[in-house]
């Protein structure tokens, strides 16, 4: 005999098959776990620390920088001025770490100006 709450938490099909209710997962906890079972994951931090540089290091030294790019865990820019060359390259460390806190994970390990 069912019961007005087994009614509630079931679905009675066409066969009599009975369906329970799921809880609903929340989309913050879905997409991260597609992400990182399609493979989509590190690329798409890779691209948020690319977009993340002129934010981080601001519009003087975003107007110096060329091409960006990253392979394995390397950050490498291309920079017009040898002195700011010189001056970034001082700053590594705290460069990396501030990029790697805008995206709010470990993505590069080293930057190497170019």
């Amino acid at each position: 005999m069912l019961t007005r709450y087994s009614l509630w938490r079931m679905v009675i099909l066409g066969r009599g098959k009975l369906m329970f209710r799921r809880r609903p997962h929340n989309i913050d906890e879905l997409l991260p776990k597609l992400l990182r079972a399609e493979g989509m994951e590190t690329p798409l931090l890779q691209l948020r620390i690319i977009e993340a540089w002129d934010k981080v290091m601001g519009k003087n030294i975003g107007d110096m920088t060329g091409n960006k790019f990253i392979k394995n865990q390397t950050l490498f820019v291309k920079i017009t001025s040898p002195a700011l060359k010189q001056d970034l390259s001082m700053m590594k460390s705290r460069i990396v770490k501030r990029l790697n806190e805008a995206v709010h994970a470990q993505v590069i390990m080293d930057i190497h100006f170019y």
